[in-house]
């Protein structure tokens, strides 16, 4: 059912039909963005304001080609850890936020608690990271990885 979203009310279809364009171009120039959705300017930038303010757009970034910067290595880690009590999850939590190497970290429900998608230029560089930084992280108790041999799809592509 769409409703005037303008007043804090549920999503439209205007609203996801911004949310929809942006994530593919969110550089698209508010002209084009308002002229793609069917409404005029001002109308499409409150709206737009408003889908930033409310937390649905967190934010816009450039997609980097990551062969060109020399960091097309991609491995997935899956990490077990020896304390599963919510002290020791936390901790883990935030000391992964400190390793810039982590692209992707996922609390699993498996036979292992964590899933890392870690991005390194080769793998030297990730057997020193999982020596260095992954395995030293609160309360890993084991880890197990899988290397990439080529990526298909991304969630940007």
């Amino acid at each position: 059912m769409d409703t005037d979203a303008g007043n804090g009310g549920p999503l439209d279809r205007f609203d996801r039909a911004i949310l929809d364009i942006l994530a593919v171009d969110g550089r698209l120039p508010i002209t084009e963005l308002a002229q793609r959705i069917g409404l005029s300017k001002s109308p499409t930038q409150a709206r737009l304001k408003r889908l930033l303010a409310e937390g649905y757009i967190r934010g816009f970034r450039a997609i980097l080609d990551n062969r060109k910067l020399g960091l097309d290595h991609v491995a997935f880690t899956e990490v077990k850890l020896s304390d599963t009590r919510e002290a020791a999850l936390e901790a883990f939590r935030q000391a992964v936020l400190r390793i810039p190497e982590i692209e992707e970290c996922h609390m699993i429900a498996s036979s292992f608690d964590y899933l890392l998608k870690v991005r390194t230029a080769d793998i030297r560089r990730y057997r020193e990271v999982l020596g260095e930084k992954i395995s030293s992280l609160p309360h890993v108790a084991s880890t197990s990885t899988f290397v990439a041999m080529e990526t298909v799809r991304e969630s940007h592509d």
